[in-house]
């Protein structure tokens, strides 16, 4: 059975879903993970700005770069529509921690926002729902926002175990957290790369499920998986996606700057 094809009637339904929901953040973030130089994300700056001068208000605007590039950014963003984050956070203020950064070095630079538990870091460096929930805590208490992220593999999906996995990440990873400044990202792993795609209405419906374990219906949820400027609009349409967490899609501005300025 081919799948159903996504309607004007449906994106009418569901707008007017999200005009009956409670008030959420629009979140929109590029996670640039290990790429550009602190040159290149000036670069990149000049040419993206200029495409943000109608994006609507009520749509934050995030860019989580590289350590190197924190200090130059945030010079040229200060006061700007582009809001600056990272992409981790130790627990710890100071310490012998080789190759660590403390959440007091990062809003010295003027970070607002920080990735915590992206599915690389619990993949290639041994991140547990432990440690995501201890850089949560300490990103929080230095007054950052931290977006943490969920999802679950291929073969966890085949196995029926999606629920069961994401929900034991909120449970262990949101302990003593404060769901008052938290953005929650879910990235399906199995969806990444792979050449599998997960269709706007089966993340919305994850995404439907995520929110219902929480308890603040605010928390702003996005998506991240393979977002880019040619599904954006069928994602945003969705009534329980709050915004999107972009990776290679956020490295050329007129890309990243499509997906910003999705039609609503």
């Amino acid at each position: 059975m081919s799948p159903k094809r996504f309607t004007l009637k449906d994106a009418f339904v569901v707008s007017w879903r999200k005009l009956l929901s409670p008030v959420r953040k629009t979140v929109l973030a590029g996670n640039w993970k290990m790429y550009k130089t602190q040159a290149e994300a000036l670069e990149f700056l000049k040419g993206f700005v200029s495409h943000l001068e109608d994006t609507p208000d009520e749509r934050d605007v995030i860019l989580c770069v590289p350590y190197t590039a924190l200090g130059s950014l945030s010079k040229n963003l200060h006061g700007g529509r582009v809001r600056l984050g990272a992409q981790n956070v130790h627990w710890e203020d100071c310490g012998a921690f080789t190759g660590e950064i403390s959440a007091p070095m990062l809003t010295e630079l003027g970070v607002d926002y920080v990735v915590v538990g992206h599915s690389e870091r619990r993949e290639y460096f041994a991140e547990t729902d432990e440690t995501v929930n201890r850089r949560l805590k300490a990103a929080q208490a230095a007054g950052m926002t931290p977006i943490l992220c969920v999802g679950e593999t291929k073969a966890q999906r085949d196995a029926g175990e999606t629920e069961a996995h994401i929900f034991s990440q909120l449970e262990n990873g949101l302990v003593d957290v404060d769901q008052n400044k938290l953005i929650i990202a879910y990235e399906p792993i199995w969806a990444i790369g792979t050449g599998d795609t997960c269709e706007a209405a089966e993340a919305n419906r994850v995404i439907g499920l995520i929110r219902s374990k929480l308890t603040n219906a605010e928390v702003p949820i996005q998506y991240g998986g393979s977002v880019k400027p040619a599904n954006v609009d069928e994602i945003m349409a969705q009534p329980e996606i709050d915004g999107a967490l972009v990776g290679g899609a956020s490295l050329e501005p007129e890309s990243f700057a499509r997906i910003v300025n999705y039609k609503a």
